[in-house]
């Protein structure tokens, strides 16, 4: 899992976080990049272009919200675990827990598919899946993503 590892970091990394609903969701992991100096307000609506095209529900409780950034020099992602599943419209109809948020350079292509696969090949793990649930700190969550663990 070695793009995940260089994407994300345990500051990118929120558990337990409160939302309503998918926008609240995806607006609250917005934030968590604005450490890295990047406005929330178009990181969000980066996420929301990218959302109405279709859902980025994979299913199993599990969503990868991505979207294209200009002024982007590099993939970035964030990982949240929502307090509550909330609905996101995935394929199996399945609420939502677990959001990968990937932010990609707008002209990234081949790097961004790639990331992608990696993730929902990650995601794909039953196992994975439930130790994100019951995680009780970022270090061990990204310990799970980043394949050094599981």
């Amino acid at each position: 899992m070695n793009r995940i590892a260089h994407l994300l970091d345990v500051e990118h990394i929120a558990l337990d976080l409160p939302a309503a609903n998918k926008t609240q969701a995806q607006e609250a992991a917005a934030r968590l990049f604005a450490r890295d100096g990047l406005d929330p307000a178009k990181v969000a609506a980066a996420l929301a272009e990218r959302e109405r095209l279709g859902s980025t529900g994979i299913g199993e409780g599990v969503a990868i919200p991505h979207g294209r950034l200009k002024g982007l020099s590099a993939p970035r992602g964030a990982f949240v675990r929502l307090a509550e599943p909330v609905a996101f419209d995935a394929c199996d109809g399945r609420p939502v827990q677990l959001m990968f948020v990937l932010l990609v350079p707008e002209q990234a292509t081949e790097e961004h598919l790639q990331i992608l696969s990696e993730l929902a090949e990650r995601f794909s793990d039953p196992d994975v899946r439930q130790a994100l649930l019951t995680a009780s700190d970022p270090e061990s969550v990204l310990s799970l993503l980043t394949g050094a663990a599981g």
